[in-house]
């Protein structure tokens, strides 16, 4: 019975990993539809940029609360959240609306990502069967990137839009009853403080921060009031929330854990990790489609996604055999070289040459650290601070997205301006174009409109630009290798089993 109602929590788990991680990329195939029936083009950015803010914030806050009143709790009330702002969501009948419902589902969210891996670390004390569960809520993210504009595209041209939000519900609901069922928790007889002031601060101090990294670049030059007040309060609260927690008795960040090598060491890989991941996702598309001229995107996210499944989960069983050290070295030297060739890639590649290196940054730099950071993180720390650390990993690697992403983002636009700048005259572009053509989404459906020399030259600019952006990618995986040799030379212990292991307990 044991063993069945520990297939019961899994199934549950999966359930609620599948519907929060396909909700993002369903939603970013439906916007044109959302667009054309309530409006709000100009407001569309936030739609993505209030569910990011609210589930990175709340991420650590949801773990730490999971530690002092218990996973199942708290797994349930972040799947309810999530439901909640899900039906919403579809019931939105302008774009404010939709912004903030959508922040609702982002807090429901930062729930279910940490404690789903906290409470497979918790039933499973065999770390050969927590890498490979870990490996397959990593595939689920991966097949969800795949799998989610497919879903999409297809709700909201024959059900409506709205049943890309009406959706998340019976997948949802399922794993709410599943796990409400199955998973049988211990009960303490302390009653925890909770840190509100250190709680309030985290909060604001990541929201400024991911702010001024979304807009940096973008929407406001770096050197804009706006972008160095974000980081001005990010920095001066961040102060205020190092002070809280040093005098907190039940700190919702304790800064002890930070004085493990290893967990400072997973946080800088998994920053770096996020950072190379979330450039690649953002702009593999842009020069699969524009330089390449593919049809779609498909051909280079199916073969990484399924790379970086496979990598997750055999990276987590050389775990019994290397050291955390050499695993996360190795995957950032992966990164190192996957990055260099993304930087040199000819703009007339091969379909089979781009799935090549596809399937080394899945497989190699991306995938590996889904598994073993979280593993590697589970034992080093103190049982009672499981739940905190696996969100430490999630929100690392959140903010190394952000991070890479808008940093290439400004490299890439910058490079492609001069570019086309600098050949403007020779190809007959006149002045007040430039900024135009320097655009890779109006580059994407330019199609007839703009002559074919010109077409050719920018997209080879572009394609330019986007090399040079990989170069970024280098430096985050040196970074990555220079954070594996911080984390010292961990190696996971496999635990003396008990006489009547309980595989369905939580504490």
């Amino acid at each position: 019975m044991a063993k069945e109602k520990t297939g019961l929590i899994i199934l549950a788990m999966a359930l609620g990993l599948l519907m929060a991680s396909l909700d993002n990329t369903i939603t970013s195939s439906a916007i044109s539809h959302i667009i054309k029936d309530i409006g709000g083009f100009d407001k569309v950015s936030w739609v993505f940029t209030a569910y990011m803010l609210a589930s990175t914030s709340t991420m650590l806050v949801f773990g730490k609360m999971s530690d002092l009143f218990g996973r199942k709790l708290f797994y349930l009330i972040g799947i309810s959240i999530f439901l909640i702002g899900s039906a919403l969501c579809g019931t939105a009948t302008d774009i404010t609306q939709l912004i903030f419902f959508r922040a609702i589902q982002g807090i429901g969210s930062g729930a279910l990502f940490p404690i789903s891996f906290t409470i497979i670390f918790t039933i499973f004390n065999d770390p050969k069967q927590a890498a490979k569960m870990s490996g397959v809520f990593a595939g689920i993210f991966g097949l969800s990137s795949v799998a989610g504009p497919q879903i999409g595209t297809f709700l909201s041209e024959f059900w409506g839009w709205r049943w890309c939000f009406y959706v998340n519900l019976p997948i949802g609901i399922m794993s709410f009853l599943v796990l409400l069922y199955a998973l049988k928790e211990s009960r303490s007889d302390r009653r925890p403080k909770i840190d509100y002031l250190g709680t309030a601060f985290l909060v604001i101090c990541t929201v400024s921060l991911m702010l001024a990294l979304e807009w940096g670049g973008k929407d406001y030059a770096w050197s804009s009031w706006q972008i160095i007040s974000l980081f001005a309060t990010s920095l001066l609260i961040g102060i205020l929330f190092i002070r809280v927690e040093l005098r907190a008795s039940e700190p919702v960040l304790p800064l002890s854990l930070f004085k493990n090598r290893m967990v400072v060491g997973i946080s800088l890989a998994c920053l770096c990790q996020g950072a190379i991941m979330f450039s690649a996702i953002a702009y593999l598309p842009i020069f699969s489609t524009a330089v390449l001229g593919q049809a779609n995107s498909n051909g280079l996210l199916t073969p990484m996604m399924f790379s970086l499944m496979v990598g997750a989960i055999g990276f987590g069983f050389l775990q019994n055999l290397l050291s955390y050290r050499t695993l996360m070295a190795s995957s950032m030297t992966a990164g190192i070289v996957v990055s260099y060739l993304l930087s040199t890639v000819s703009h007339n590649a091969s379909t089979w040459y781009m799935m090549g290196l596809m399937v080394i940054l899945g497989l190699g730099a991306i995938g590996p650290l889904m598994s073993v950071a979280q593993n590697a993180m589970a034992a080093s720390v103190d049982r009672k601070y499981i739940g905190i650390s696996s969100s430490i990993v999630g929100f690392w690697r959140s903010i190394g997205g952000v991070l890479g992403a808008s940093i290439m983002a400004t490299v890439v636009n910058n490079n492609l301006k001069t570019l086309i700048e600098g050949g403007a005259a020779a190809h007959n572009i006149p002045a007040d174009k430039i900024s135009t053509l320097a655009n890779p989404e109006l580059l994407v459906r330019a199609g007839g409109s703009v002559p074919k020399s010109i077409l050719d030259f920018v997209r080879d600019s572009l394609g330019t630009a986007i090399n040079h952006g990989f170069i970024l990618c280098i430096v985050f995986a040196v970074a990555g290798v220079l954070a594996a040799v911080v984390a010292g030379p961990g190696r996971y212990v496999k635990p003396v089993q008990q006489a009547e292991p309980q595989a369905t307990k939580v504490s």
